[in-house]
């Protein structure tokens, strides 16, 4: 079965190398870099999955998947990257038609995972003290049309948590052991806390203030993910390792 380009949609084009860029069909003839001039207009129609040839260079053009949106994404900020907001989502059971919070939202990677898996009836609510990184965010998220599912406060995550009955709370900030107790009022009955942070310091701060308040199954992971390299001559480990990016603390909110 095939499918085509619709009008007013985005779509990736990924070229030999894989490098990938994003273009909408609405958008007017521009000059897009690593593309070239074009008007966005002519993709409408074509098929998906198929090559396609731009001035003296060919890409592929298929429907963005979550990894293509995670990937093309411009950052002012270090960003939670994939492997590690996966674990998240599941360690914090974190499902469609959820609310969940968010404090440090960066350049919105973990926003985009955390819309991508409480579509389409969820939401996700986005703390930051810095107006640059909402607006850059936004912009962001804007260009994956996930903006509608997300909504942004500049607000300190250490002094309040306005928002009730959360299912779940990630807080990527210093000080992570300050918004412990807010958090803990907030999340709902078995409802998950997660913090991020890449000083295993932080981490002992963190869980000390954890266990001052009623959560159960109080964890910490590190990541370390490497790619093979499968090959006709044989596979090989990467050289390009993925190694330490920070670690991630759970706990899940009881009663008593």
């Amino acid at each position: 079965m095939t499918e085509n380009v619709k009008k007013g949609e985005t779509v990736v084009l990924i070229d030999s190398s894989y490098q990938k860029f994003f273009i909408n069909t609405d958008s007017k003839t521009d000059k897009y870099q690593g593309v070239g001039v074009i008007d966005p207009g002519f993709l409408i129609g074509l098929e998906l999955g198929k090559k396609i040839e731009i001035g003296n260079k060919e890409f592929w053009i298929l429907r963005p998947s979550v990894m293509d949106r995670l990937e093309g994404l411009k950052r002012i900020a270090q960003i939670i990257l994939p492997r590690d907001s996966a674990h998240i989502i599941l360690n914090c059971s974190i499902e469609p038609g959820h609310s969940v919070l968010e404090a440090g939202i960066g350049s919105g990677s973990l926003t985009i995972a955390l819309v991508n898996a409480v579509a389409p009836d969820g939401k996700v609510i986005s703390y930051d003290k810095r107006t640059d990184f909402i607006d850059h965010a936004l912009k962001n998220l804007k260009m994956m049309g996930y903006e509608k599912y997300v909504t942004t406060k500049n607000r300190d995550v250490t002094k309040e948590i306005t928002e009730k009955n959360l299912d779940a709370i990630i807080i990527d900030i210093p000080d992570p052991w300050n918004a412990v107790s807010h958090a803990w009022n907030s999340l709902k009955i078995g409802g998950y806390l997660c913090t991020y942070s890449p000083l295993i310091s932080q981490v002992e701060k963190t869980v000390k203030e954890i266990q001052k308040h009623r959560f159960i199954e109080v964890k910490t992971y590190e990541n370390i993910q490497r790619e093979m390299i499968v090959s006709e001559h044989g596979t090989r480990p990467s050289f390009n390792m993925l190694g330490h990016t920070g670690y991630l603390t759970f706990a899940r909110k009881i009663i008593k």
